[in-house]
């Protein structure tokens, strides 16, 4: 093998160097031992470079730095899942307010006797307008205090209508035990609560109740809830129902043909106890209707409402006296 060396100046000459076979088997012999060597020295210069560079003082800062950082991450993604829970859990709460009050609202509505149309509590509130963009984006601090004001409203809401709920049913009950009805079907007054002639003596006396002129047989009505205290003869009534209403008022119907109670019984208000008749002092069929407080007769034309009973209607007349 022939190899020419050229100089780097324009000027020099070139020599031609002359490798034997020989010489080839050396060089690559000696290449092939000393380039692992070589290979095996640079790789272990360079794990030492590295492993000073690990050493170094920022770069461990940075490291420790990094592996904080990574601490806080798993932190704060553990307490915004804890956050986002107890969100759901208040948002379950308040929906379950939200039912409350719509089943209550619903009972009020039908209590007060409401257009259901009206006052529907299963459908969303009615609003609208033009949208404006806020000026400010919301935080996740606004949002928990705004569920915590809305929280509090709902609780608050839920008080006033529960008292609003007790305060219906009072009114309910007080209605049912006060007497307040038409106690006959049909009928009208034929006399009235106060002075006036007697019918027997033609004397000025003082009469304690209204009579009602209705046909013979025809249903008396108990006009509110209460309990029977007197269920029969009574002289100068005829047959007789008195009733004992909780409101502290008791009621008399007398004149009756029949008597359909007994003392001690429980009637509500619109329930038949009787029959019109003309029993006792009494000129013709008719209902002797008197209201008592305290046992004291009082004017029942407060008490006595052109009103439907048990679907059927009433016919107020005053007669002339």
């Amino acid at each position: 093998m022939h190899l020419i060396l050229i100089p780097g100046k324009r000027n020099g000459r070139g020599q031609a160097v002359s490798l034997s076979t020989r010489h080839l088997i050396v060089i690559v012999v000696v290449s092939v031992l000393l380039l692992p060597a070589v290979i095996g020295v640079t790789a272990y210069r360079l794990v030492q470079m590295v492993e000073r560079q690990n050493g170094d003082p920022a770069v461990a800062a940075y490291r420790q730095e990094l592996s904080q950082s990574r601490l806080a991450l798993g932190k704060a993604r553990a307490e915004a899942v804890r956050h986002l829970n107890a969100l759901a859990l208040r948002l379950g709460s308040m929906q379950a307010q939200i039912l409350r009050l719509n089943a209550l609202g619903s009972r009020l509505t039908r209590m007060a006797g409401l257009d259901p149309r009206e006052f529907n509590f299963d459908a969303l509130p009615a609003m609208g307008g033009p949208e404006k963009v806020a000026s400010t984006a919301v935080s996740s601090p606004d949002v928990v205090r705004n569920l915590e004001v809305l929280s509090m409203e709902l609780q608050r809401s839920q008080a006033r209508l529960a008292a609003l709920e007790s305060l219906l049913l009072d009114r309910k009950l007080s209605a049912a035990v006060t007497p307040s009805a038409w106690p006959a079907d049909g009928g009208w007054i034929s006399s009235g609560f106060g002075e006036r002639m007697d019918p027997f003596t033609g004397h000025q006396s003082i009469h304690e109740g209204v009579d009602i002129a209705a046909r013979f047989g025809s249903p008396i009505y108990a006009t509110g809830d209460g309990i029977v205290n007197w269920a029969g003869d009574k002289t100068g009534y005829g047959l007789v129902v008195e009733v004992t209403h909780e409101s502290g008022l008791a009621t008399r119907y007398a004149h009756a043909s029949a008597v359909l109670v007994k003392e001690g019984d429980r009637v509500s208000k619109g329930q038949q106890i009787a029959r019109v008749g003309t029993t006792g002092r009494s000129t013709g069929p008719h209902l002797h209707f008197e209201v008592l407080r305290n046992g004291q007769a009082i004017n029942p034309a407060p008490y006595l409402h052109q009103a439907a009973v048990n679907g059927r209607s009433a016919v107020v007349a005053q007669a002339k006296q």
